[in-house]
């Protein structure tokens, strides 16, 4: 099987069309010059670029595993869009994103997805479980789920809080071996009944080249933040480290799943 090279298009936001209030960090609903509508994520919001780099390559690793998540595209915002945005608050954000930006095609019609009205089958509920093991994605609670039912499929998206080991880059070694503690908390954890039978099959997809061809597309200024004085390769590489080791040490983290599955059932 070939290695999966993400092909990210870039769009222009030609429409500022409504803000997404529901998270802190204010995404928007906007349109493109290709006329698709997009969920943006700005990278003047609260955590910055960080939560563009965990949405883009949480998203592009779930691709390569068979999960499905709208397709993630690059999207420039001109800087007339904060002079002419009435809300001030809005306007702040615009401003202090201009620039390349991270987007997701928006399902229209999409809805929440209901643990209590949507039933999951237990292998794509243990390939959900093991990818949010893998990236660390505290937001897949029964609180907040993040995904969505859409033509009667279940899509994943909002992985921004992911790879939360980049807010502390000393520790990443550490962290890339520690078990996802917060998976006891998992929407879908008590249907994860194949944790073990599907970690051999995703260890075998998630190999080490397509890990560095999914890092290789983060932009080398998103990357650059001030956060530490290493280079945008030097923390590119942070990436791929911290991702291939806990792929090589996933046991750990698809033991303490299961046993915090039992803890449940």
């Amino acid at each position: 099987m070939s290695s999966h090279q993400p092909q990210l298009r870039t769009v222009n936001v030609t429409r500022y069309v409504t803000p997404l209030r529901e998270g802190g960090s204010l995404p928007a609903i906007v349109e493109a010059d290709d006329d698709f509508l997009y969920v943006v994520k700005f990278r003047g919001a609260g955590q910055g670029t960080k939560a563009l780099i965990a949405e883009l390559i949480s998203g592009e690793i779930a691709r390569v595993l068979g999960l499905r998540v709208p397709e993630i595209v690059f999207i420039n915002l001109d800087e007339a869009f904060g002079r002419t945005e009435p809300d001030e608050e809005i306007q702040d954000l615009l401003r202090a994103s201009e620039g390349l930006n991270l987007a997701l095609h928006y399902l229209s019609g999409a809805i929440t997805f209901d643990a209590l009205v949507t039933k999951v089958d237990a292998k794509l509920a243990s390939q959900i479980v093991w990818l949010d093991c893998l990236i660390t994605n505290v937001d897949r609670t029964a609180r907040n789920t993040n995904m969505l039912m859409w033509h009667k499929e279940l899509w994943l998206i909002d992985h921004g809080a992911s790879l939360y080991f980049h807010h502390s880059w000393q520790s990443w070694e550490e962290q890339s071996r520690r078990p996802f503690v917060q998976v006891k908390d998992h929407v879908l954890l008590p249907q994860a009944t194949e944790l073990e039978s599907i970690d051999a099959e995703f260890r075998q997809l998630l190999t080490p080249e397509r890990i560095q061809a999914i890092v290789s597309v983060v932009p080398d200024d998103w990357l650059m933040d001030g956060s530490s004085t290493e280079s945008a390769e030097e923390k590119r590489q942070v990436y791929f480290q911290f991702l291939t080791a806990r792929v090589a040490t996933s046991e750990t983290f698809v033991k303490y799943a299961i046993d915090a599955r039992k803890a449940l059932v």
